[in-house]
C-alpha cells in the first residue's frame, strides 16, 4: 500500500475522554447519517436525493415510512440512530457492569437480559420498546441460543448468518484496550463468539483493533491500516489489503466509489444486488469477508482520517452503509478529526438519546481496566521472576 500524505488530528497528550467521546459520538453520527439509504446503491441514491448527501436527510420513502417497504416500519432518517448504536450502548453498560474485560460469557450474563428485559426509547420505532423488537434477526440470535437455546456462549454464534452484526458495535472493546490492538482483537474474538463466527467475527476483532490504534499516539489512516493487516486472518485479510490498496490512489470519495466496490466484490458473498443476496450469502467461508469494514477503512484512508470526508463517502457508497459510516465514523473520531458540531447535536435530539454520557462512563471505566492489568502485569512479572525468569530491569 503506498502511503499517502494525511493531517494528524491529534497530539499525544490529548486525554483519553476526548478520543472515546469523538469515536463513540462519531459512530452514532455515521450510523444517523447512513441509515435512510442503507440498501440503495449510489446511483439510486443520487437519483433519490438529486445528488450526494451532504448531511442528515428524511426518510427514503417520506412520510410513508411507516408502513413502506422493504424498511417498514423503522423511521431510518432525520437524525435517527439504528440498531448499530444501540448495541454499541448496551455494550457500554455491560462494561459499566462487569469493570473489567469482557468475554463471550459477559453478553450471556449481561447484554441478552438487557435487550429483553430493560424497555428504551428506540428512534426509529418513536417508542418505549425492548431492544429486541429492533434489533435485526441476525442479532436477536444472541437471545435465541443464549437465553432459549442455552448454548456455550463461546459456540453460540455458529449456525447464524455471518455478517457484520458483531463487528459494528465492537468500537467499545478498541477503546477499552486503546493503543493496543492485539489485546482489543483478542478480547473482540473473544465476545464475538457468542454472536458470531467465519468472517463475522474476525471482523470483529479485527474493527476493534483498528479503533484501538486509532487511539495510539501519532497515529493516522496508514498506521490503522498496517495494524489491521498485522492481525487480521484470511480473506478479511485480503480483503482489508485489495481494498485499502486501492483507496491509497484516491484522494476524495466521489472517484473512489466504484473502485472500492471493484476491489472488495470477490470478497463479499453478498453479491451485487445488495437486496437479493446470492445463494453463498453470509455463509461461513475462510476466503471470504464481510464488505463493511474494508470499505470503511478505505474510506478513511480516502479521506486522510477526516471525519466529514470519510463518513459521507461510507454514505454514499449505499449498499450496508450505515454500518460502514458507523465504522469510520468511529476510526476518524478515536484518530481526533472532530464530528460536526450541528450533526452531532442534532442526532442526539431527533434520537432523544444523550451521546456523549456513554463516552464519559466508557472512559472511565477503561481507566479502571487499564489500573486492574497494570496490576495484574506487576503480580505477573513478580510470580515469574520467582520462578527463575528475569526481571524488567534486566
Amino acid at each position: 500500500m503506498t502511503p499517502k500524505t494525511e493531517e494528524r488530528h491529534h497530539s499525544p497528550g490529548e486525554p483519553l475522554e476526548a478520543r472515546v467521546t469523538a469515536a463513540l459520538v462519531g459512530a452514532a453520527v455515521g450510523d444517523a447519517l447512513g441509515g435512510p439509504v442503507e440498501g440503495y446503491s449510489p446511483d439510486q441514491i443520487v437519483q433519490r436525493h438529486g445528488g450526494r448527501v451532504h448531511g442528515i436527510v428524511g426518510p427514503w420513502n417520506g412520510d410513508d415510512w411507516r408502513t413502506a417497504r422493504p424498511l417498514a416500519p423503522y423511521h431510518k432518517g432525520d437524525g435517527h440512530v439504528t440498531d448499530d448504536t444501540l448495541l454499541t450502548h448496551a455494550l457500554i453498560r455491560v462494561y459499566a457492569t462487569v469493570r473489567d474485560h469482557l468475554d463471550a460469557y459477559a453478553l450471556a450474563e449481561h447484554l441478552v437480559p438487557d435487550l429483553i428485559t430493560n424497555p428504551r426509547w428506540i428512534p426509529e420505532l418513536e417508542a418505549e420498546a425492548l431492544p429486541l423488537h429492533r434489533v435485526f434477526l441476525a442479532e436477536k440470535w444472541l437471545v435465541t441460543r443464549l437465553h432459549y437455546g442455552h448454548v456455550d456462549p463461546r459456540e453460540a454464534g455458529v449456525g447464524n448468518i455471518v455478517n457484520c452484526g458483531a463487528a459494528m458495535y465492537m468500537a467499545p472493546v478498541g477503546l477499552v484496550n486503546a493503543a493496543n490492538p492485539p489485546a482489543a482483537y483478542a478480547e473482540a474474538i473473544d465476545v464475538a463468539g457468542a454472536h458470531q463466527s467465519s468472517y463475522g467475527r474476525e471482523a470483529a476483532g479485527v474493527f476493534a483493533a483498528a479503533v484501538a490504534a486509532a487511539c495510539a499516539p501519532g497515529a493516522t489512516a496508514d498506521s490503522v491500516v498496517t495494524a489491521c493487516l498485522s492481525l487480521a486472518k484470511d480473506g478479511t485479510r485480503t480483503a482489508i489489503e485489495k481494498v485499502c490498496e486501492v483507496a491509497s490512489r484516491h484522494g476524495d470519495f466521489e472517484s473512489a466509489l466504484t473502485p472500492l466496490r471493484q476491489a472488495v466484490a470477490p470478497y463479499d458473498t453478498v453479491g451485487p444486488d445488495y437486496r437479493a443476496p446470492s445463494l453463498a450469502a453470509r455463509r461461513p467461508s475462510r476466503l471470504h469477508a464481510i464488505e463493511e469494514l474494508p470499505v470503511a477503512l478505505g474510506m478513511v484512508l480516502v479521506a486522510g482520517g477526516d471525519y466529514r470526508h470519510a463518513v459521507l463517502g461510507a454514505v454514499n457508497y449505499g449498499r450496508d452503509c450505515d454500518s460502514i459510516a458507523t465504522m469510520a465514523g468511529a476510526l476518524a473520531g478515536a484518530l481526533g478529526s472532530p464530528v460536526p458540531d450541528d450533526w452531532s447535536k442534532r442526532v442526539a435530539e431527533a434520537s432523544r438519546l444523550d451521546l456523549w454520557e456513554p463516552a464519559r462512563t466508557l472512559t472511565e471505566v477503561a481507566r479502571e481496566i487499564f489500573g486492574k492489568d497494570l496490576g495484574r502485569r506487576r503480580a505477573h512479572e513478580r510470580a515469574f521472576t520467582a520462578i527463575g525468569g528475569r526481571g524488567c530491569s534486566d
